[in-house]
């Protein structure tokens, strides 16, 4: 049971991702065939099905991150910091979406997504000590995020 306990790990780090993708894509639905394509959106915003894609990868990545993180990680107490801001992550994630999509409250959406890079950042940082593919792991994602954010940004000042 012991064995079990140390590697769960494994099941739970893919399935907190298949969580935080089902959840914001529900969000996502709500809007996304409806009030999003009545805003106005730069030329360069990537499709839905770009979007869709980049963020299964990210997500995968993320997971993957967050794994080799656990194994390389010197004690439980260093393991659950971290985690809390995996965790957190993911929350604000999915929280972007609820805003976005369902409230329609831009602003927020931008200062969401800052934060969502900040956590994103900060993971690096915390990984790279422990293990630095588990923090080069995430750079898609801090790349992706930063190009979102302003992205973000630009929409709310068009609408």
């Amino acid at each position: 049971m012991k064995g079990m306990r140390k590697n769960l790990h494994y099941i739970l780090a893919p399935l907190f991702y298949l969580a935080v993708a089902q959840i914001g894509s529900s969000f996502t639905m709500q809007g996304v065939s409806t009030w999003y394509p009545a805003i106005m959106k730069p030329p360069y915003t990537p499709s839905g099905v770009v979007i869709g894609v980049v963020w299964t990868v990210l997500y995968m990545l993320s997971a993957i991150s967050l794994i080799v993180f656990v194994n390389a990680a010197r004690s439980k107490k260093d393991v659950w910091v971290v985690l809390s801001v995996y965790l957190l992550n993911g929350l604000i994630n999915v929280l972007w979406s609820y805003i976005f999509f369902v409230k329609h409250l831009l602003f927020l959406a931008v200062l969401d997504a800052l934060f969502i890079w900040v956590t994103v950042g900060l993971l690096m940082v915390c990984t790279w000590s422990y293990s630095r593919i588990s923090s080069m792991l995430l750079v898609p994602y801090f790349l992706w995020v930063s190009f979102a954010t302003y992205l973000n940004f630009i929409i709310y000042r068009l609408n």
